[in-house]
């Protein structure tokens, strides 16, 4: 839904109906992941994507037929096609779960603000029930960062209440997921799955040492999405003009700026100075906060002495195998720009449960299902 958002957003100020069509769940390889809709108002015209192609057509169909019926929301199921190539299918051998319905504006308005923040670039989390009670399918509720408060209504009782729980333990996550809650004693006599659309605020990338290997690396954090902090306590290299993709550029002692950041469990930490005075301190601190990440440039012979003085300084053996170092893959990365995909390439591997093997090398799927949509059931 939310890959969409300009345009929804623009339709439902206009109080325009459309068809949502929206992936669910995902089995096998598929180009777009949960989440991603397509969207049809009543002229026909048409946004987003959800196949990559594949698909675009039925789906389209399906989407004008359940907005001129003004009925229920459909499901449909979309797999590979062996005996025709140009059947409807998925040619990358997936399987999609798509939820059809309409959604008229003006008997959901909460949708409009919750748009209205994602364009902005405001955190905000919508969720929209895709199994459960018919009644309640295709419902939604949405909650803004700016208040915590949940808009929108579906039962009014306990299902209500855990699904705004899960959409605000989804928006503090800052991921996208897919849930289930009730049919457990907790109220809710009958099983429900939200997939709760997350617009989180992005996530930080911090790198210590203002080093020509730190100016490529903003340039890729940056690329992928991240709000890139660079840090150095040497003012003559710590500056804005050599580090023109960084959001910021911050001249300190590195631990004494990380002791007072806002970090969570997407932040990465990125240690480039190779320079024990900073190193150690710094490292201390990073590997006992509950960030994704935390890597450090040097040499093997740099890293075995940087261990030795991270146990000196009482540093534990579980708090020391979170330490990527050497830092990044083993891409035989030479220059500054090889370096940085080095480094994000691990970060992303890291992230997504991946090997950093060549595709070629290994078997079974080439997209896992991400953590962020596997379902999970509610407190009992």
């Amino acid at each position: 839904m939310l890959n969409i958002a300009d345009t929804l957003h623009l339709w439902c100020r206009e109080a325009r109906p459309f068809a949502l069509a929206t992936v669910v769940d995902v089995t096998g390889s598929a180009p777009l992941p949960v989440g991603t809709s397509v969207a049809v108002d009543e002229d026909g015209n048409a946004v987003g994507s959800i196949s990559g192609g594949c698909v675009e057509g039925a789906v389209y169909e399906l989407c004008r037929q359940v907005l001129s019926e003004q009925g229920a929301p459909r499901r449909a199921w979309f797999g590979y096609s062996d005996d025709d190539a140009f059947a409807v299918g998925l040619t990358c051998g997936g399987e999609l779960d798509v939820l059809v319905q309409r959604i008229d504006p003006a008997v959901q308005p909460h949708l409009t603000d919750a748009l209205a923040d994602v364009v902005e670039g405001r955190p905000a989390a919508v969720a929209q029930v895709v199994a459960g009670p018919g009644e309640l399918i295709g419902s939604t509720l949405s909650v803004r960062a700016a208040d915590g408060v949940t808009y929108g209504t579906l039962d009014g009782g306990p299902t209500e209440k855990l699904v705004a729980e899960e959409a605000r333990a989804s928006l503090r996550a800052g991921r996208t997921t897919r849930v289930t809650v009730g049919g457990n004693g907790d109220g809710c006599p009958e099983p429900t799955t939200v997939l709760v659309h997350v617009h989180a605020s992005r996530p930080r990338m911090l790198i210590f040492g203002a080093v020509d290997f730190a100016a490529a690396l903003s340039q890729a954090g940056r690329f992928l999405g991240y709000h890139v902090t660079v840090c150095d306590v040497r003012p003559v290299f710590a500056t804005p003009a050599r580090f023109p993709y960084a959001d910021e550029v911050v001249v300190d002692w590195p631990h004494r700026y990380l002791s007072r950041s806002a970090v969570d469990s997407r932040t990465v930490v990125c240690v480039l100075t190779h320079d024990a005075k900073f190193d150690i301190p710094l490292l201390q601190l990073a590997l006992v906060l509950p960030v994704a990440y935390v890597g450090a440039m040097g040499s093997r012979r740099t890293h075995d002495e940087r261990l030795r003085l991270l146990r000196e300084q009482g540093v534990t053996e579980d708090r020391l195998v979170r330490l990527r170092s050497p830092i990044g893959l083993d891409l035989g990365a030479r220059t500054p720009e090889e370096t940085a995909v080095s480094i994000t390439a691990e970060i992303i591997a890291q992230a997504n449960q991946g090997t950093g093997r060549s595709l070629t090398r290994i078997t079974g799927p080439i997209h896992r299902p991400p953590r962020s949509t596997s379902q999970r059931q509610a407190r009992s």
